[in-house]
């Protein structure tokens, strides 16, 4: 009976306990319930909502007219919450949706983006998955033509909050001249390396990103659209001083002695006498494949740092005038094409030698021999006199070029450890010291530039849309190089060149152009070999400077192995092309007074972007007719607006809107385009509403 009575009271005691156990389980429950429960529902939402970036849309580069040297087109994502459709309709319309997306991708068969959506909508509770709120239809990217295709499909046609559909925007960068002054241009990467503008002027072109809120859902995250989103601040845009019709001159004269020579790489550079503007830059090297593309910036960069060879004599005669009393017709005997400085032989490239010749021959006929021994003589017992003639001519130093990656030029004095008794006629005709081709036109620029050394500049303005924000002139590097009286002799040097010395070949009777051949022996493993680094520099008209220009072609094989032979060439069908527009050029444009208005010239475009604009400029505007695109006309003291729609294989009118907006339309429906001038559209090659077939061109007027 005691036994029995124990277990009760044991048992009575347990029954105790696991109720006041199942008490305070349902208070706490009923604390984070009601009590805590705003704080619990809180927590979770920090848990599932975060803050991504929305990045901003990259500005634009512009050539010197306007046109568009890189600009970003937008390419979309598909993806989709497959558990937004009604039951109804998601069960009336997905065999169609499968089938659309099969034939679109070309990829899977419908019964496969079947399985893909019912799948991630449905879930699966054997695997405890459950359905996914954020599924990526296919990774490939959409244009914006192929976007408003999907958007008139079942199911996708009723949106985001209804049918599910996401189309993510993804900026691409798009170059519209292809290669044509690519390295300059320039790319950044998104680990943010990168070269050229692009990578120079990242900060600004990059615009400042905005931030959304996400929220975690199965299968990924979707947008949330709130008061706390900030919006993304577009980049600026740069507008440079290449001219796009002479990039191309310069790019195709230079690519066909590249492949005519075989050559390893060539450069290229024109510049504008008085202001310093670079209106050309080529750089062209040989790639895996054999073809020649834009690979490496040999203009600036330290792949082009090399010796000039003889268009440094230029300034080893600069030196000898400035500070010596020598005169260009005293005598210099070159003996028989070699000569001995110590233990060094120089040799000519005329084997029996040029005798006994004037200063002026020995310039003329490139004579290394009568160069050096001139500047041996003058200068030998006071070798860093002749350096700092150099120096004070502002070549050993960097220009603060507005591209990052300009070489350090070296020139080196007598403290120099490497410095012999060879060091001083050797630099003297371009050896024992190195300089990128933008070094070497910036002098002989400043002597087109009657002795004012001038900073190359190739940014001219900072845009944002068509407001400038900042421009950029050229600096003074020097006042003057030299002397006046020795410009003037200089000057007939350099003419005496191409009328009878080493680049008679590229004289022209109808123009002047004053400049240097140069061949320079390349280093190998220590030693020279015979491999040559020829170049042409000058500038022209002679008598009236346009244009300085200088051009390397690097180690061609064959014939032409020498400046004359392998890079004067290619100044002289740049120079010709360039002079033969000039005396038709200058014509007398009669001004017209425009008419006072009191309505804004307001652009034709996106109809909801124009209709946005003029509410905000609180001008009056009205619209008639429907569609994504505007047409805008100014009537009276008001704005009339014609909507209309873009149709495949018809020709958009694009005329009166932007550039960016019509080189936008058109390059999404296939066509080509090729721009004349800068700012809005006034005419184009063909009429709106033909018919056309995928990659015909069409030429825009602005």
């Amino acid at each position: 009976m005691k036994v029995k009575s124990d277990i009760i009271i044991r048992s009575r005691i347990a029954f105790l306990f696991v109720f006041l156990l199942a008490f305070m389980v349902v208070m706490r429950l009923g604390q984070i319930q009601f009590a805590d429960g705003k704080k619990w529902k809180e927590l979770a939402r920090e848990n599932t909502l975060r803050y991504k970036t929305v990045p901003a849309t990259r500005g634009n580069i512009y050539s010197s007219d306007g046109s568009l040297l890189a600009t970003s087109l937008p390419f979309y994502r598909v993806a989709l919450d497959p558990t937004v459709c009604p039951d109804e309709m998601y069960i009336r319309n997905i065999d169609t949706l499968s089938q659309l997306l099969a034939g679109f991708y070309q990829d899977y068969p419908a019964e496969w983006y079947y399985r893909l959506i019912h799948n991630a909508r449905k879930g699966n509770s054997i695997l405890h998955q459950n359905p996914k709120r954020y599924l990526v239809i296919n990774r490939k990217r959409i244009n914006y033509q192929d976007k408003k295709k999907m958007m008139t499909w079942p199911i996708f046609k009723e949106g985001r909050y209804t049918g599910g559909v996401m189309f993510e925007k993804i900026n691409i960068r798009f170059l519209p001249f292809n290669t044509m002054a690519q390295r300059t241009v320039g790319f950044i990467n998104e680990d943010k390396e990168g070269v050229g503008l692009e990578y120079t002027f990242d900060k600004l072109l990059a615009g400042q990103d905005g931030k959304t809120l996400f929220q975690k859902v199965s299968g990924g995250e979707i947008p949330i659209y709130n008061e706390n989103m900030v919006k993304p601040v577009d980049g600026l845009d740069i507008q440079t001083t290449l001219d796009i019709n002479l990039q191309d001159l310069a790019h195709d004269a230079l690519l066909k002695t590249l492949i005519l020579n075989e050559a390893k790489y060539g450069c290229c550079i024109l510049m504008e006498v008085k202001t310093g503007e670079i209106k050309a830059m080529v750089n062209l090297g040989r790639l895996k494949n054999g073809n020649y593309g834009e690979d490496y910036n040999y203009a600036l960069g330290d792949q082009g740092l090399n010796e000039p060879g003889s268009t440094f004599k230029l300034a080893s005669m600069i030196a000898l005038l400035e500070n010596t009393n020598v005169q260009l017709e005293d005598t210099v005997d070159t003996g028989k094409g070699i000569f001995k400085f110590y233990h060094s032989a120089m040799k000519d490239v005329n084997k029996a030698g040029y005798g006994k010749i004037t200063l002026r021959e020995a310039f003329e006929k490139s004579s290394n021999i009568g160069i050096s021994k001139t500047v041996h003589k003058y200068f030998s017992k006071q070798p860093q006199k002749y350096i700092d003639a150099l120096y004070n001519m502002g070549i050993n130093k960097t220009f603060g070029f507005q591209i990052y990656g300009e070489a350090k030029p070296f020139i080196k004095n007598t403290k120099d450890k490497s410095w012999s008794g060879v060091s001083l006629p050797w630099i003297s005709i371009g050896y024992e010291l190195k300089l990128a081709p933008v070094h070497i036109l910036t002098l002989y620029n400043a002597v087109a530039n009657e002795g004012k050394m001038i900073q190359p500049i190739i940014v001219k303005n900072i845009k944002r849309s068509e407001k400038t924000v900042e421009s950029f002139e050229t600096n003074t590097i020097k006042p003057s190089i030299c002397s006046k009286k020795t410009l003037g002799k200089i000057y007939s040097l350099l003419e005496g060149v191409v009328k009878h010395g080493t680049a008679k070949n590229i004289y022209s009777p109808n123009y002047t152009i004053a400049g240097k051949t140069g061949t320079a022996q390349k280093i190998e493993n220590g030693r020279y070999i015979q491999k040559y680094s020829t170049s042409f520099v000058g500038y022209f008209p002679a008598e009236n400077p346009m244009y300085s220009c200088i051009v390397i072609v690097d180690q061609p094989n064959g014939i032409a192995q020498t400046g004359s032979s392998a890079s004067a060439p290619v100044f002289k069908e740049i120079a010709d092309k360039i002079m033969a527009l000039q005396p038709g050029y200058q014509k007398t444009i009669k001004t017209r007074e425009l008419p006072l208005v009191t309505v804004p010239a307001v652009k034709s475009g996106k109809l909801a972007e124009v209709k946005e604009l003029c509410n905000k400029l609180a001008v009056s505007s009205s619209i008639s007719g429907e569609g994504e695109w505007a047409q805008s006309q100014r009537r009276d003291n008001a704005i009339l607006l014609k909507g209309y729609n873009t149709f495949q294989n018809l020709v958009p009118n694009v005329q009166g809107m932007t550039l960016r907006d019509a080189l936008y339309i058109l390059e999404q429906n296939g066509l080509k385009v090729k721009v004349r001038g800068n700012g809005k559209v006034k005419n184009q090659s063909l009429n709106p509403g033909v018919r056309y077939e995928r990659g015909m061109l069409i030429e825009l007027e602005c």
